[in-house]
């Protein structure tokens, strides 16, 4: 994605919640590494002192999201990451996990489970049933749903762990009783895993999320109907309603950004289904397509405000 010259192109490596990092001081430790990466996210494993000089290491993200934010940001700052006034140079790895007591994914406990509803169509399973099963093990606070290249999939939000793990510990593998099911669903099993995620932000109540603890909480029934009307705040101007299409518009244009740049940046955070590239007031901008509001969320968070390219170019 580089020509001689040029920045290298940071996307072109499949991201990875493992990262490794190079140039770090001679016996680098582990409280060093952890310190340079909290801001990111949660360090759930580190491999340290790697390599002939002893100055590489390798780090493991709790998501892969967290590894994402950590490369995004210093692939566009101004100020590298630093270890003992040492510039660290951050990539992703090849690896997936580092395998030395790893904690696989999904394995670090927490208060909101993922569930990946196996054998399903999105409509074929309403939240309110999915607050039904759930419900049997103590208070849901909230729930969002929504599609992935993995299926079907559910974020279910406790009080604490310890609810948390005992209604992972009697649904994983287990199914949603057939009487709750559509009659063309032949069978539906629950896979379980601990999410990163600590407090779900709902931002109205729709037949794809709920906030239990909030009654005052708007009603968006026009997500139930396929189109969203603009929201009006407190204060009385239109808010940004969410949707499953990004519009990014791309500063100081020092290369050329296509179709193909664009899909490999994008599609870190999940399956692009249409980009438009065109012109508008003297600038460019782009139209980017993704299957479902979350993942287009998700990408909008970790890009806004980054760059394509090293040195500050084509900044979204």
């Amino acid at each position: 994605m580089s020509t001689s010259g040029q920045p290298q192109f940071r996307y072109t490596q499949t991201p990875s919640k493992v990262l490794h990092l190079r140039n770090l001081p001679w016996e680098c430790t582990e409280e060093e590494l952890v310190e340079v990466c909290k801001p990111f996210g949660k360090i759930v494993n580190t491999k340290s002192n790697v390599g002939a000089n002893r100055n590489q290491a390798f780090v493991e993200f709790v998501d892969l999201n967290q590894a994402i934010n950590m490369v995004t940001y210093y692939a566009s700052s101004s100020e590298p990451a630093q270890v003992r006034g040492k510039h660290v140079y951050i990539q992703y790895s090849n690896r997936h996990e580092i395998v030395n007591n790893a904690k696989g994914p999904g394995d670090v406990p927490g208060n909101v489970l993922l569930v990946t509803i196996e054998g399903v169509e999105a409509g074929d399973v309403s939240i309110d049933v999915i607050h039904l099963v759930f419900s049997a093990f103590g208070f849901v606070h909230k729930i969002a749903t929504f599609e992935k290249a993995a299926g079907f999939q559910a974020l279910i939000q406790f009080s604490d762990i310890d609810t948390a793990a005992s209604a992972r510990e009697a649904l994983d593998g287990r199914s949603i009783p057939r009487y709750l099911l559509p009659d063309h669903v032949s069978s539906c099993h629950l896979r379980i895993s601990y999410s990163a995620h600590t407090d779900l932000n709902i931002k109205f109540q729709s037949h794809r999320s709920r906030d239990y603890t909030n009654p005052y909480l708007p009603v968006n029934s026009t997500a139930i109907e396929g189109f969203v009307q603009p929201a009006v705040g407190p204060d009385g101007k239109i808010k940004e309603p969410e949707s499953n299409v990004l519009l990014a518009s791309i500063g100081n244009m020092q290369y050329a950004v296509t179709v193909d740049v664009l899909h490999t940046v994008f599609a870190t955070f999940g399956t692009v289904q249409k980009i438009a590239i065109f012109e508008k007031n003297g600038g460019t901008q782009a139209l980017i397509q993704y299957p479902d509001v979350s993942t287009a969320a998700v990408a909008k968070e970790a890009l806004e405000g980054h760059c394509i390219y090293d040195g500050g170019s084509c900044i979204l």
